[in-house]
């Protein structure tokens, strides 16, 4: 059997702390770290920032001597120095696991799409983010021989928005690193007084920024706190994105300061304990492409409570408990009923561990690897 060449543009792992450090991040390091294990007869290649060391079973090459720290560094390295570089390699296929390709590839070609927030909702984003989002994954999606996306939702809308053929959709499911499990009470109780946490408090975590539809769950946690212990905090854990004034302009505005917790980006080795401390994980967003926080948190066994989008929905299902989007009380009440009553979260801490542990990053690169081959022609 040949030793095909497949790379991987494995850049944004080079990203600082902020909102490139969330859900794609964890899908490249989940690839990264299955693929070699799935399927050991390809030959892989990933390309890395050069803060990054080698992943085990990867060949792997730097980026140029320039930052690629920031937007611009990366997206000037991605257009004219990797195609160069895959070139030189004599790749069989370049995987590009989010959203964009080289406009000068011209070899076979995967994409991972995620979403399409962006045209979906427009107007939560810079216009100069939404020009380049648009334009280039358009670009990418008529080029791409294959397309990989996480749920029914976004595969819909690359058929809808893109005008993808279906039969050019691959739907392959995000997965849960095995680290994210119930951490044990000592630990628990460790971090708790570590970061001076009180016994009970609901969790966000995610990016700062519009879709995420914070100052709603702002708004529904401030109805909730007439009912809930005077010692119950809200905690919005994460990188701050675009537009995120907005949330702590919310927070003022609804008398919240002593109530919310904003600690920033959480590094992936604590989120384990900060989902396993939470009493209940709240997610209230507009739109998600699939909705890997929530899946994590139950993972954790944390049951959470959703807006009724599609992804979150199809991952969730009945494992949760899913509000109406932008229904203020039905939010406040949701919250209420998982403080007060023992039962529905004992109920839904079980279901929620049964719901995640469908979820893999193995089956993840396995189901990704058979699109390569698939490409490949075996």
């Amino acid at each position: 059997m040949k030793s095909f060449r497949v790379g991987l543009n494995a850049h944004l792992l080079s990203q600082s702390q902020s909102y490139r450090q969330a859900g794609v991040s964890r899908y490249i390091h989940g690839l990264l770290d299955y693929l070699p294990l799935v399927d050991p007869t390809l030959d892989f290649h990933a390309y890395l920032g050069q803060s990054h060391d080698a992943f085990l079973g990867w060949t792997t090459h730097h980026a140029a001597d320039w930052t690629s720290t920031n937007p611009a560094g990366r997206i000037l390295w991605e257009q004219t120095v990797l195609p160069g570089q895959t070139q030189r390699d004599r790749l069989d296929l370049l995987h590009v696991p989010v959203n964009i390709a080289p406009l000068s590839h011209h070899g076979a070609l995967v994409a991972t799409i995620h979403d399409l927030t962006f045209m979906r909702f427009p107007e939560a984003f810079k216009p100069e983010r939404r020009f380049y989002q648009t334009q280039f994954t358009r670009c990418t999606a008529k080029r791409a021989d294959k397309i990989i996306t996480g749920s029914g939702t976004s595969y819909n809308d690359l058929v809808e928005l893109l005008n993808v053929p279906p039969e050019r959709i691959a739907l392959v499911p995000d997965g849960i690193d095995p680290r994210l499990a119930r951490a044990s009470q000592a630990e628990i109780e460790r971090f708790r007084a570590q970061k001076e946490l009180p016994e009970r408090f609901f969790l966000y975590v995610g990016t700062l920024e519009p879709r995420k539809n914070l100052p709603f769950l702002l708004e529904a946690y401030a109805l909730a706190c007439r009912e809930l212990p005077a010692g119950h905090k809200l905690v919005l854990a994460g990188g701050k994105g675009w537009y995120y004034e907005a949330v702590y302009a919310a927070v003022e505005r609804l008398g919240l300061s002593k109530r919310v917790i904003l600690p920033g980006f959480v590094p992936d080795e604590e989120l384990a304990l900060w989902y396993s401390a939470a009493e209940v994980f709240v997610y209230a967003s507009l739109y998600e492409g699939f909705g890997l926080p929530p899946l994590e948190a139950m993972a954790c066994g944390t049951p959470a409570i959703v807006s009724d989008t599609p992804a979150l929905c199809e991952v969730v299902a009945d494992a949760g408990l899913i509000v109406g989007t932008g229904d203020v009380e039905a939010m406040a009440s949701a919250m209420v009923s998982l403080d007060q009553d023992f039962e529905l979260r004992a109920r839904l801490t079980h279901a929620s561990l049964k719901r995640a542990s469908l979820y893999s990053w193995e089956r993840t690169a396995r189901e990704t690897a058979a699109v390569y081959r698939t490409i490949l022609g075996e």
